[in-house]
């Protein structure tokens, strides 16, 4: 079960997405609109259990890193009863009208940031310029020099749908909550009620951030009336020509030539604090893995570090010179007793697969 699945978003979707979604799904799939329908009920059940995890910044941090049972490990109610989901429903929608008013974009802001590999390893600090809605200094955000009473609504930014036991209080879409429409638009904002600002800021990035994973600077967002959204920083990070990352672990690829895995060897490899000098034992096969706990990556959450994964790779040599041909066909020669065992081995399989074959013709 995925939360974002559920409401049908992204994993990079930003809190008036997610309410939007569930705002349309939590109507579509409404009891009271699917008399006797188990299916809808299971499926509005599971809407606002998603929404309640995913709309709060503690919750949905935990969920992405550790999943719903990271949720309950930490003491999280993620199973609701009806009685809850109807709490719920009806605090929502209850609220939602009585905002201020819309402003027509969302009150986070995400913002991709392009960092090295070392630079996610080590953490980092960087000046970003970010572009942001503000609200107009000139008109408040309501876009208008001038304003009348909105027709539709009569002024009260809201109006009712429905019939019945279930009604539903909507934002009025002709003045879009606000009460009024404009008379004269405002000259500064075009009637749009905000404009474009930049700002640079100073963020500091911790050690151990991945590709994907996303940081929070509060306020820092788009403007609303009386509030400010906050800013997400999104990473993107460069892959390493050294490493590479697995989680928390990081992955190094050891050349070792042939005759060092035979007779063993004793090998520089390189690590996060400089290098480090590991033995390579008589008789290493290739794809050996020598971990080394701790001298991993940092968890920006938890601080513990993954490990370093020593990959051996076998290297043969790419040409042979006369000499080292006659010296590679001796020593050839002196394994013949242990090649023969090797090749009846062989002969001995080959065998047994024609004897298959003979059994089903």
């Amino acid at each position: 079960m995925d939360y974002y699945e559920i409401l049908g978003v992204s994993r990079t979707a930003s809190k008036e997405e997610i309410k939007k979604a569930y705002r349309k799904l939590a109507m579509k799939y409404h009891p009271d609109r699917n008399p006797g329908d188990k299916e809808a009920e299971e499926k509005f059940k599971l809407i606002n259990e998603a929404y309640q995890v995913l709309s709060d910044d503690e919750k949905r941090a935990i969920y992405d890193r550790y999943g719903k049972d990271g949720l309950e490990g930490r003491g999280y109610k993620t199973d609701f009863s009806f009685d809850d989901i109807f709490s719920m429903f009806e605090e929502f929608f209850g609220g939602f009208s009585t905002k201020k008013y819309y402003m027509p974009y969302d009150k986070d802001l995400m913002y991709k940031i392009n960092l090295d590999f070392e630079e996610a390893i080590y953490g980092v600090s960087k000046e970003i310029e970010i572009e942001y809605y503000s609200i107009c200094p000139t008109c408040k955000g309501s876009g208008a020099k001038e304003i009348q009473t909105c027709p539709t609504c009569k002024g009260r930014g809201e109006i009712i749908i429905g019939n019945g036991f279930m009604k539903i209080s909507q934002t009025c879409p002709q003045c879009e909550g606000k009460g009024y429409i404009p008379k004269k638009v405002c000259p500064t904002c075009k009637g749009k009620g905000f404009i474009l600002k930049k700002e640079k800021i100073k963020v500091d990035i911790p050690a151990g951030v991945d590709n994907g994973m996303r940081m929070r600077i509060p306020k820092k967002g788009n403007e609303y009336p009386n509030d400010r959204g906050d800013l997400y920083l999104i990473f993107n990070v460069k892959p390493s020509k050294i490493f590479k990352r697995k989680g928390n672990d990081l992955i190094v690829e050891v050349p070792v030539f042939f005759t060092s895995a035979i007779l063993g060897d004793k090998i520089k490899i390189p690590t996060l604090k400089g290098e480090k000098e590991i033995e390579i034992a008589p008789n290493t096969k290739d794809k050996t893995k020598l971990i080394f706990r701790g001298e991993g990556v940092v968890d920006p959450n938890t601080g513990r570090k993954g490990d370093l994964i020593a990959l051996i790779n076998i290297i043969y040599p790419k040409k042979l010179t006369p000499e080292q041909r006659e010296l590679l066909e001796k020593l050839h020669e002196s394994f013949t007793g242990e090649i023969k065992e090797h090749k009846n081995l062989l002969e001995e399989a080959i065998e047994k697969v024609k004897g298959w074959f003979k059994k089903s013709s």
